[in-house]
């Protein structure tokens, strides 16, 4: 029982290590998107859509901040100074149609 009760501990002791960094782009430059994601390996984005829609989705550095079926795909978000900053996003491997290998992009 000890034990158990040690293991629980250190999994709630490490979960504040898994926390990922939320950012609203549209008060930062491009280059600053860019730097977020960069030094922190992969960040949540929320903003607004041009339709007044909350939009949010998270931004990778790589493909190796993505899930084992995924692979880091060039996308835009808006940012204060940029309306089509360039970033990465995880997005499934089976969108590559037939492609022979993965393209292995990196921020």
């Amino acid at each position: 029982m000890k034990k158990i009760a040690l293991a629980l501990m250190l999994v709630l002791a490490a979960s504040p290590a898994l926390a990922i960094s939320r950012y609203n782009p549209l008060t930062m430059s491009c280059d600053s998107v860019r730097a977020a994601i960069h030094n922190q390996g992969a960040v949540i984005f929320r903003y607004r859509s041009p339709r007044g829609l909350p939009l949010y989705d998270r931004y990778v550095r790589n493909s190796n901040y993505c899930d084992a079926t995924d692979y880091a795909e060039w996308t835009h978000i808006p940012s204060k100074d940029n309306p089509r900053c360039p970033v990465l996003n995880c997005e499934n491997i089976d969108n590559l149609d037939g492609m022979l290998f993965v393209p292995h992009y990196q921020l």
